[in-house]
């Protein structure tokens, strides 16, 4: 209650201010617009860009499944003519900002309503509910470029055409992405393709590339993982030698690091294989910046590190 109170008592505030009920003209002329997370901000900056003043919610390194707007947060939002987020509850906690700027005029969009709900895969002990981790899948995030590319077009049709075109070229990218991933999963034998992490999320990555995902919580990291987990995957990794498992970066290490301590209680050594990003792009300075450097950055931290042979 004290949240939404929070909500209304901002939204009140950014509409007096700006003397209406909906998003001011931009004085820049270009499109004003608000990505929740740094994932999506990348797409929504290479299908807008110079059209669209952007900005992301979230930085680097940020929680999506936990994170709470602050009432700045709500200003900005409130403000600007378009909110693209990812969808599929990954925002969990910021669906009743979302429901009250569609209600002021805002346009808000889901990016992953534009992946076909057929290829979503449902998340495991929640009914009806998918996993959100979409992007892993490279050919399947393509689909997204669609809804930046509509709505963008919708709200300034003076740049449909560049929208459209920078669309396509992103598309054309994703593309070629997706078949260097493939290469370079192809060296890897296909006994070493078993992924251990600290959160569910590379379910959509094993699918497309042919990897067995262990995730010791669920895709939300709102969970703990429990001690009969960590002892039922720990007996897998020492049982079958899995040469490494990986923390993330936007998830503490402490669950990784009980599950090597219990491995290691087995007689095996499990090393740690690196950090993966996961909900969240690298640091402006890192080579994960950027979403197609984020898959590369991944693809090489798990290749390299499963390749090598397990020992102990």
């Amino acid at each position: 209650m004290r949240r939404l109170s929070l909500l209304a008592i901002t939204l009140a505030a950014a509409v007096a201010g700006g003397c209406g009920g909906g998003p001011a003209t931009p004085p820049t002329g270009r499109v004003q617009v608000v990505a929740t997370t740094t994932i999506v901000a990348d797409l929504v900056g290479r299908i807008g860009g110079g059209d669209v003043e952007l900005r992301s919610l979230m930085g680097p390194g940020v929680d999506p499944h936990l994170y709470k707007p602050s009432a700045g947060d709500v200003w900005s939002l409130s403000s600007a003519q378009a909110v693209f987020y990812s969808g599929l509850h990954l925002e969990g906690k910021m669906g009743e900002v979302f429901a009250e700027m569609n209600r002021r005029g805002v346009v808000t969009v889901a990016v992953a309503g534009c992946i076909p709900e057929p290829e979503l895969i449902r998340s495991a002990g929640f009914s009806g509910v998918h996993d959100p981790h979409c992007w892993f899948d490279v050919a399947l995030w393509s689909h997204t470029a669609a809804c930046v590319r509509d709505a963008l077009s919708e709200l300034d049709p003076g740049h449909a055409d560049a929208y459209r075109l920078r669309a396509a070229a992103y598309v054309e990218e994703l593309a070629a992405l997706d078949s260097w991933v493939r290469e370079r999963v192809a060296a890897l034998p296909p006994e070493r393709r078993v992924l251990v992490t600290a959160h569910d999320a590379f379910a959509y990555f094993g699918r497309a590339y042919g990897f067995e995902v262990r995730g010791l919580v669920g895709v939300s990291t709102a969970a703990e993982a429990a001690a009969a987990d960590v002892q039922q995957l720990a007996e897998l990794i020492a049982e079958r030698r899995i040469p490494a498992i990986f923390v993330e970066s936007s998830v503490s290490p402490r669950s990784i690091s009980a599950l090597r301590q219990a491995v290691a209680a087995r007689g095996f050594e499990v090393a740690l294989g690196g950090s993966l990003y996961s909900d969240a792009l690298g640091s402006p300075d890192s080579p994960a910046a950027t979403y197609a450097g984020m898959i590369r950055s991944n693809v090489e931290t798990i290749t390299n590190a499963l390749a090598v042979r397990a020992g102990g």
